[in-house]
């Protein structure tokens, strides 16, 4: 396990990452805890991922907008499921908090969650009780009563590894849009609509058809994401070395016309700049809170 922590006075930023041995399934483990900070609002940002949350000290209380997230009609759970969504999530970050946060492969959720990520499309906030079923609750507690992290990550990938075992037919997405994905992926969003489907001999409307049902995005949505996940992990290495992040350039390497043109992507996935976006999360992204990565 990569453990890192921040102490700022006596407030404490500590982020864990553990493994699940479901390679391809779960694309990042993360357990985080904190204790003593600023309570703020914190925005959940999109990714090509979807989000699956255990908190382990109340519940997560969150909206789609900082006034419903500050409201009485804010979403209260425990156990947060996230489908593929292009705008941020708001959730409160309170004095304290504990949690275990997993990024899982849009196309391994019909094995872990037994459906297809489409039916949770731009479900930023969901009852992970209500997609899982009761099981997971007592999985919950059972979390809560475990005090090591190691133990923790042990007891989520048992979990999630029986569920991927039984899973059947139902659990197999077609292999144009396994593949479909996989191109993406591999060119970072960068292509075009037409090449990714002579790719996987589907013309660019039925190729469109199948993939937003499997994953709740059309191609063209999933590739800006794709691409806005690599700036942002660029971003984030960048400023956790000691630099200072270079957008124009980052723009260049990533497949961005120009810098205005990452400007407006970030706008519309974080709501703000991405200067503004640094100075809000410049404390997390030094714990290690933004470094979940590929396993």
């Amino acid at each position: 396990m990569a453990h890192a922590s921040v102490r700022d006075g006596e407030a404490l930023r500590e982020f864990v990452r553990g493994t699940t041995g479901l390679a391809g399934m779960v694309v990042s483990a993360v357990g985080y805890r904190t204790r003593g900070v600023t309570p703020a609002l914190h925005r959940g940002l999109p990714s090509p991922y979807l989000t699956l949350i255990f908190s382990l000290d109340g519940p997560v209380t969150s909206g789609l907008t900082p006034e419903q997230a500050r409201g009485a009609d804010a979403v209260r759970t425990d156990i947060v499921m996230g489908g593929l969504h292009q705008r941020p999530a708001y959730v409160i970050q309170p004095e304290h908090e504990a949690g275990i946060q997993l990024a899982l492969h849009p196309l391994a959720a019909r094995r872990l969650l037994g459906l297809p990520a489409g039916e949770l499309a731009d479900q930023i906030v969901a009852s992970g009780t209500d997609v899982l079923g009761r099981r997971v609750a007592e999985i919950h507690e059972r979390l809560q009563e475990q005090t090591e992290w190691e133990a923790r990550f042990s007891l989520l990938a048992s979990y999630l590894r029986g569920r991927a075992a039984q899973a059947d037919r139902a659990g197999r997405v077609r292999p144009e849009v396994g593949e479909a994905w996989a191109w993406l992926a591999r060119h970072r969003g960068a292509g075009t609509l037409n090449g990714l489907a002579e790719h996987v001999a589907l013309s660019p409307r039925r190729l469109t058809t199948l993939f937003r049902a499997e994953t709740g995005l059309s191609p063209k949505q999933a590739a800006r994401l794709m691409r806005f996940e690599h700036a942002k992990s660029t971003v984030v290495r960048e400023l956790t070395a000691g630099a200072s992040p270079n957008l124009a350039q980052i723009a260049a390497d990533c497949g961005y016309y120009d810098h205005s043109h990452l400007v407006r992507d970030f706008r519309q996935y974080t709501d703000v700049s991405p200067t503004a976006w640094l100075a809000e999360e410049c404390r997390n992204i030094q714990a290690g809170g933004h470094q979940g990565g590929e396993q």
